[in-house]
């Protein structure tokens, strides 16, 4: 049952931005993939089936993680005037790979 609340939450998402990108607000559809629905299920997972300092570190490492976000948003509005959509989007995801690689391997020598 689990999984599939995931998956529901997972294709609401998916769903709503398909419908604000719809509107003369599209802008926002940039906004909905940031809200916390996974942290939400990840943070409840973790809370309930570890202890509460590994909580802790799942939230610190959660927060961490928008520095790879930060650096694919960046890394695609340079990239988006100067190659094809699919190529900037790939090149991106490339960019956060590399930055979440980075994050991960810093913060388990902390």
């Amino acid at each position: 049952m689990d999984l599939v609340l995931k998956a529901l939450i997972g294709a609401v998402v998916v769903l709503m931005i398909s419908i604000v990108s719809h509107t003369k607000n599209y802008y926002i559809a940039g906004l909905i993939p940031l809200f916390p629905a996974f942290a939400l299920i990840a943070h409840y997972i973790v809370g309930t089936e570890r202890s509460v300092m590994d909580l802790k570190s799942t939230i610190l490492f959660g927060a961490l993680s928008i520095i790879p976000y930060f650096i694919y948003l960046g890394s695609l509005y340079f990239f988006v005037g100067r190659m094809q959509l699919t190529w900037a989007l790939m090149s991106a995801t490339g960019c956060w790979v590399a930055g979440a690689i980075g994050v991960t391997l810093v913060y388990r020598i902390h």
